[in-house]
Formats: structure tokens, sequence, C-alpha cells
């Protein structure tokens, strides 16, 4: 069960209305690394999780995300401003403009629509917390990115508070996947000689090869 409370997750505001940037922001609402992708990954992910505590885990960030879906809508709803006028998006996303009357849609910074095609889900828990690292660490270049073309400090404000939001789910999932890295297919597979040889397929190596004589272990994020 889900309940709407009637608040941000963290103020939202803008120094001015840009419609250009608000078409760049679309990339975080709809986008392939964006908020509802990231909803929709973890609560998907957590139906047949049987760990009752990483299962609230994915279900809180879940949660959390889609209250940074809400954030992000509502700084593009600043951002567009009160006046439908494509003019003011000569490039990339016009669909505010010209099909949704200014308000916010679930689509990327091209103006394609979001598509469940983003979600993964394999059913193993260590595939899946992997894929959730890397869905975190993306988010956060995307928002690095987005970060460095606004001046505008209040906007600038809620970007580095949702990027300060991707590294701590990240480092919840790195230590979620500490956890149970010695299950699923971390235990079922890589157990034989195959898994601790290294091939060098670079010849010849600059100063020879550093990992060639390497024995694979388990990954550790600590």
């Amino acid at each position: 069960m889900f309940k709407h409370e009637k608040q941000l997750f963290h103020p939202v505001e803008v120094e001015r209305a840009n419609p250009q940037y608000a078409a760049l922001l679309h990339e975080q609402l709809g986008g392939a690394n964006g908020e509802l992708k990231a909803a929709m990954q973890y609560m998907s992910q957590s139906f047949r999780i049987k760990d009752p505590e990483i299962k609230d885990l994915f279900l809180d960030i879940a949660a959390e995300e889609l209250g940074h879906m809400e954030m992000v809508a509502t700084t593009i709803n600043l951002l567009n401003g009160h006046d439908v006028d494509a003019t003011k998006v000569p490039a990339g996303e016009i669909q505010t403009h010209v099909i949704l009357g200014l308000n916010p849609g679930l689509i990327n910074a091209s103006g394609y629509s979001w598509t469940s095609d983003y979600v993964s889900v394999t059913g193993d828990l260590c595939a899946d917390l992997l894929s959730n690292i890397a869905s975190e660490q993306r988010a956060k270049v995307v928002y690095e990115y987005l970060y460095r073309q606004i001046e505008d400090k209040k906007v600038r404000e809620t970007i580095d508070f949702l990027l300060n939001r991707e590294e701590a789910h990240n480092a919840l999932f790195r230590e979620a996947f500490n956890k149970v890295q010695n299950s699923g297919s971390n235990r079922d597979f890589g157990t034989t000689k195959a898994a601790k040889m290294y091939f060098s397929m670079s010849e010849p190596s600059p100063g020879g090869n550093k990992f060639s004589d390497t024995q694979t272990t388990p990954p550790s994020f600590k």
C-alpha cells in the first residue's frame, strides 16, 4: 500500500523559467536512467526477494524514487513557465509545448516515451543488486551532466540533493550485495578453474600484464 503525503521529499524552486532546460531534465523523468525507471525496477525486483530486510530496502528505495520523480516533474513544470511556445525549445523534446500543454511527460530528453524495457529484473538477487548499483551510478552521472548545464542556483540545489540520494542508494545496495554475495549465481557458478583464469589477448602487452597471475575472488565493495 502506498500513501501520498502532500509535500515534496525536498523543497523545489527555480530562479526563472527555462523551457529548453526543462526539455533536458525530462531525461531524469522518463529516460533510461531516470527516476521512474528506478522506482519500477526496484519494486519489480522486490516481489520474489525472500530476505525481509533486503525486500524492505528495495521497496523503501522504490518509494523514495517515486518521490524523486515528483520532484523532477515539479521542477520541469516550474521551468516550463506559463506560455505554450515551442520556439523556446529550439532543439530536443517539444511534446510538452505541442501535445501536453506544458505538463511534464513520461518521455526522455529526445521525446521518446518511457518503456518498461528500461527495467532489468533477473530473479537472482546478486545480479539484480549489481544492476541496481550500476543504475544508481548511471543516474548520478546524468545528474552531474545536468548540473553542469544550468546556472540556476535553485535548480542546482535540487539536483545536488538528488545526486546525494543516488549516492546513498548506491551505498545501501553495495552493503546489501556484501551480505548476499556468496549466494545465488555467485554461489552456483564461478567455482571451476576456468573462473580463476585470465586470458591476455593484448600482444605485445606494454610492461607485461599485471592481471595474468591474479586469482579472482568474489567482488567486495568495502
